[in-house]
């Protein structure tokens, strides 16, 4: 028997946006869903809640799926997913001070990203190693949940973060630090955040796990356009769901780091980019060589699952990314 009440978890971040947009207009009503939205204090409670199966669902670092397959960092529960919720929105903010001095200057400043698997953690690495520093000795490394980032910058217990926005935006607009690069100049085109659910749930609910990516798929959709942004930075807004000022969400979704949603096949966990993510995990020290990477990547990484539900909408359907990506800028 499939399962038509679901309970989802989201972040207080500007990519919750499809999971926000299906439930406040219909779209999971309309593929016979009844969804309740629980915002969550951390990825490490999302993890968690979805591996016990308090949540069904939840959007999550992609890298975390990649984790869990591997029995790292939490539970034992092997997840998958087969929907990116978006392309990039993060960026690397700097305190006032660290902002103003040379990087070779830096005394082991202390740097925060959301959760060790995440695409925050590669990013920062990404960009410290271009700086010229080393990130296992040149920083110090805390966890800290996206919308503690602001309070921690200004209390003066972190100097940098790397997060998904309005969190970068907020600290600049309040004049609490500077971004110092965003992850479309850094890194372009690659996947941020996914749906992640247990492999045994999405085995168990083939239909109901069908019916929520289209769901998602019409979310995504409408959220990647123009006319909407006004509405979307509006829903966005609301305390119980980013709680930040509208005007500054709609600027970020108008802007060049915006998230994309849907556009340029950004809602298919392509495996390469799981490839991608497994690499920087083995750069970072988390993982050795794996001999069943591709074994691994094409478990948990179901873009097949993508392109089916895709056909369902008559959306197209890519076969392939349209486009390299990887590119510095």
């Amino acid at each position: 028997m499939e399962k038509t009440s679901l309970k989802l978890g989201f972040a207080a971040l500007l990519d919750a946006a499809p999971l926000l947009v299906a439930h406040e207009r219909g779209f999971f009503a309309e593929q016979g869903l009844t969804v309740e939205l629980l915002r969550q204090p951390s990825w490490a409670a999302v993890r968690d809640k979805v591996a016990v199966g308090a949540l069904d669902g939840a959007q999550m670092p992609a890298p975390m799926t990649l984790a869990a397959a591997l029995g790292l960092g939490g539970l034992a529960e092997p997840l998958v997913t087969a929907l990116s919720l978006n392309l990039g929105g993060n960026a690397i903010t700097l305190s006032n001070r660290l902002a103003e001095t040379e990087p070779k200057y830096w005394d082991k400043p202390s740097f925060a990203v959301v959760h060790p698997f995440s695409g925050h953690h590669y990013e920062l690495r990404i960009w410290l190693t271009a700086m010229g520093l080393d990130p296992d000795r040149d920083i110090r490394l805390l966890i800290v949940p996206p919308a503690q980032m602001l309070s921690h910058l200004s209390a003066g217990a972190i100097d940098g973060y790397c997060v998904g926005e309005p969190w970068n935006s907020a600290a600049a607009a309040a004049g609490l630090g500077r971004i110092a690069v965003t992850s479309h100049q850094l890194w372009a085109g690659r996947i941020e955040k996914v749906l992640g659910v247990r492999q045994s749930w999405a085995e168990r609910y083939p239909e109901t796990h069908r019916a929520l990516l289209r769901a998602l798929l019409r979310a995504a959709l409408w959220c990647d356009q123009e006319d909407n942004r006004g509405e979307l930075a509006e829903l966005m807004a609301r305390p119980g769901h980013v709680n930040a000022p509208a005007a500054l969400l709609r600027s970020l979704l108008e802007g060049a780091n915006a998230p994309i949603f849907h556009r340029s096949g950004a809602n298919f966990p392509w495996r390469d980019q799981g490839h991608w993510y497994l690499d920087q995990m083995r750069k970072a020290g988390q993982i050795g060589a794996l001999s069943d990477a591709h074994d691994l990547v094409d478990r948990v990484f179901r873009s097949d699952l993508t392109h089916l539900a895709c056909l369902d909408l008559d959306f197209p359907a890519p076969a392939a990314p349209p486009a390299a990506f990887g590119e510095m800028r």
